[in-house]
């Protein structure tokens, strides 16, 4: 039987090394799309493939992969999980997230087309839920992005769904968390550090997906043959507040006192415009900045994930109790953790 064949671009990030372990687990020819400057820490396997492709010159994109269909025959699948997620300047968001992808995609059809095309894409390109009955964010809602990114990610959308010439499933995870991951990582280390601050006095809903069980649900949803030009939110189907996450995290990490406090909207926003002209000033992405702030400020991130149980039989494997166990392991063991 032929070895079936998947590129994987922003391998060496977060959520592309477990698609890449993922990919080797289920025995394909791992092709890990990666940048010239890129740390190949996580990618150590000697079965992975590297490829560097020019997504901004598509004429030369083009021609390299051509060259590579002419020698490797080209892949069965393509993820492109490549993306910006912090940036100075929200154009780049646009031109990464985006124009890349057009560009991509472009290259693909005219020159080396995959049986299907999966997008990472994000749970932001809806924007705001309800914030009055906290009903799921569903896949017939109006798209309305309050973020660059979400905007970004929606125009990435945009544009696997226009071109017609190479079936595709998008993917929209919601809070992405595990080992190595480094966000949520801020509030374990803060809480470790005996500190619990919240934003907003009306607790966050919040949902999770744990990075191995969305490995899994990507090549599910390439693997299954009938599942084209198809979109799915992607949670594990619990619903969280901020508070229980917080105290979650400090229960797995067994710290007996932690100080809580929350802090109101205007504060944190203020707080958020003050990182980002540090971070400019700096010539650095900051974690807080004004596009975080939207995301602070959404009280409801709970989405419908029925079509993906019912499409996919997607039951999550981990828990969200499992899965900060386990990543709370992870940095542990990494010394990211005392």
């Amino acid at each position: 039987m032929r070895q079936r064949k998947v590129l994987i671009t922003g391998a060496s990030g977060f959520i592309g090394g477990f698609l890449t372990d993922e990919a080797l687990k289920r025995g394909y020819e791992v092709w890990a799309g990666v940048r010239s400057q890129s740390s190949r820490t996580h990618l150590q396997d000697e079965r992975i493939r590297f490829i560097q492709l020019n997504y901004k010159d598509e004429e030369a994109l083009k021609k390299q992969l051509a060259d590579f269909a002419e020698k490797e025959g080209g892949w069965d699948y393509v993820i492109h999980n490549a993306g910006l997620t912090k940036t100075l300047d929200k154009a780049n968001f646009f031109e990464v997230n985006a124009e890349n992808t057009r560009r991509f995609l472009h290259a693909l059809a005219a020159q080396c087309q995959p049986g299907k095309f999966l997008l990472m894409s994000s749970l932001s390109s809806f924007g705001q839920g309800d914030e009055k009955n906290f009903t799921p964010i569903h896949l017939s809602d109006p798209q309305r992005p309050n973020t660059a990114y979400g905007e970004s990610k929606l125009q990435a959308e945009n544009y696997v769904r226009q071109q017609q010439v190479i079936p595709y499933v998008i993917l929209r995870p919601t809070g992405v968390y595990g080992p190595g991951e480094r966000d949520y990582f801020l509030e374990i280390q803060s809480i470790q550090s005996g500190f619990d601050i919240a934003i907003g006095h009306i607790p966050q809903r919040i949902t999770f997906i744990y990075v191995k069980d969305l490995a899994r649900v990507a090549f599910d949803a390439l693997e299954k043959e009938e599942i084209r030009n198809r979109e799915y939110f992607v949670a594990d189907g619990d619903v969280h507040t901020d508070a229980s996450f917080a105290r979650l995290i400090q229960e797995i990490l067994g710290k007996k006192h932690v100080f809580r406090a929350r802090v109101p909207l205007s504060l944190a926003h203020i707080g958020c415009l003050v990182s980002e002209k540090i971070g400019k000033w700096m010539h650095k992405s900051m974690t807080l900045n004004s596009d975080k702030y939207q995301i602070l400020k959404q009280r409801n991130w709970i989405c419908d994930i029925t079509p993906l149980q019912k499409d996919l039989d997607f039951h999550a494997e981990y828990t969200l109790r499992r899965g900060l166990e386990e990543s709370i392991a992870w940095y542990k063991k990494e010394k990211w953790l005392k």
